[in-house]
């Protein structure tokens, strides 16, 4: 029997995971556009060789995936998300010292480690462990706060950067991850209560479940889907700041628009709390919210007026999205093994995050334009659709 939600005391710790969710994103994702160029300028290092660090660490990540998934279906999402915050915080640290590439690669391997064990793979897992009554709800209140981690950590990051330097606003970031994120998974994650412990599974359980979720068709159309979506997405928002400044945006227009995304995805996500739809009724036209909205950069030029429709589109399909990863297995699939079958679909997209801003690069230096780039996106925005529609059309 499913225990009842504890709404009453639940609501505190998902407030908790939200802020740490904002802080964690702002600090290990966001920031890593806005120290590529003046990690070239100081460093000498090229635009494929500082994204071939991001893009293993990202790898590392996905070969984590699964690994994560299952400790926090065994009940280990306490020490996995206070281990992956104490690694963030260490790392970035280390991250502002560097002069050495080889030292670069080892400090973005280890990043990816953190990246796997506190950001919404994870946490989504943990919530839906904890509240079986009520994940949906909840994984939408912690994605409506962490919205903003765009919107505040971006402009927050570029004046740090030109206020310190580099290298001080990484130690400052390293600062919000060890005073915010740490304490949160360390303190106010909950041990295992007796009607926890009887959600959880063993290491057999897990991987029965994943094959069972392997031999249908939904679990491969979201494969799929997740899969083209996320390298694609991947490849805009870590070369964002580079594209704009190719178009001739200003720094202050770019961080107007880029501002604009945070907003824009927390009102997709309160237009999803409100309706509540289950995953199978917006994962398409989500799909194609996205790739119409790179279709708008792609053909408005320099124009100001496509600059922030795209960032409004972009914005709002990329918050309902990050809803749909967290509800499509429980909606499409079962909840039971969640962990572990949310990883094995997230080694493939993780790795699709991995290389998409490495061959991104690659595509910019063979034509010294970001064009090409952005019609490669699109294209992946058209295999996304066709995964989820295979996906709902055999789910279990």
């Amino acid at each position: 029997m499913t225990p009842p939600d504890p709404d009453r005391h639940g609501w505190g710790l998902v407030s908790a995971l939200a802020a740490a969710q904002l802080v964690s994103w702002g600090s290990l994702t966001y920031s890593f556009s806005l120290l590529v160029i003046p990690m070239e300028a100081e460093l000498g290092w090229g635009r494929t060789q500082l994204n071939g660090a991001l893009s293993l660490g990202l790898l590392a990540a996905g070969l984590l995936a699964y690994a994560v998934g299952a400790a926090i279906d065994r009940g280990g999402g306490r020490w996995v998300m206070s281990l992956g915050s104490a690694l963030g915080a260490a790392l970035l640290a280390g991250w502002a010292m560097v002069d050495s590439l080889s030292i670069f690669y080892v400090i973005w391997i280890g990043l990816g480690a953190a990246i796997a064990a506190s950001l919404y793979e994870p946490v989504f897992a943990v919530v839906t462990q904890l509240f079986p009554a009520s994940f949906r709800t909840k994984i939408t209140a912690i994605t409506l706060v962490a919205g903003f981690a765009s919107t505040l950590f971006m402009p927050l990051t570029q004046m740090l950067i030109g206020a310190y330097g580099w290298r001080h606003a990484l130690l400052l970031l390293a600062m919000c991850m060890a005073v915010v994120c740490l304490p949160i998974h360390v303190f106010a994650l909950p041990k295992n209560s007796r009607h926890q412990r009887s959600e959880l599974v063993s290491r057999q359980e897990s991987r029965a479940m994943v094959r069972r979720a392997a031999g249908t068709r939904a679990f491969w159309g979201l494969l799929i889907c997740f899969t083209a979506y996320y390298g694609t997405f991947n490849a805009m928002i870590f070369h964002m700041v580079p594209m704009l400044t190719e178009r001739g945006f200003s720094p202050a227009t770019m961080i107007g628009a880029i501002a604009v995304i945070g907003p824009a995805q927390v009102a997709g996500r309160v237009a999803l709390l409100v309706r509540r739809p289950r995953s199978q009724a917006v994962g398409g036209w989500v799909i194609a919210l996205f790739t119409l909205a790179v279709g708008v950069l792609a053909l408005g030029g320099q124009s100001l007026v496509a600059l922030y429709v795209f960032a409004v589109l972009f914005g709002a399909a990329n918050g309902i999205m990050t809803i749909l990863r967290g509800t499509a297995v429980p909606d499409l699939l079962w909840r039971e093994g969640y962990g572990a079958i949310n990883g094995a679909l997230s080694m493939p997209a993780m790795a699709a995050k991995a290389a998409a801003p490495f061959a991104a690069a690659l595509i910019w230096e063979m034509g010294q334009s970001y064009d090409a780039v952005l019609w490669t996106v699109i294209g992946g925005g058209v295999v996304a659709m066709a995964g989820f529609r295979l996906a709902v059309s055999r789910s279990a």
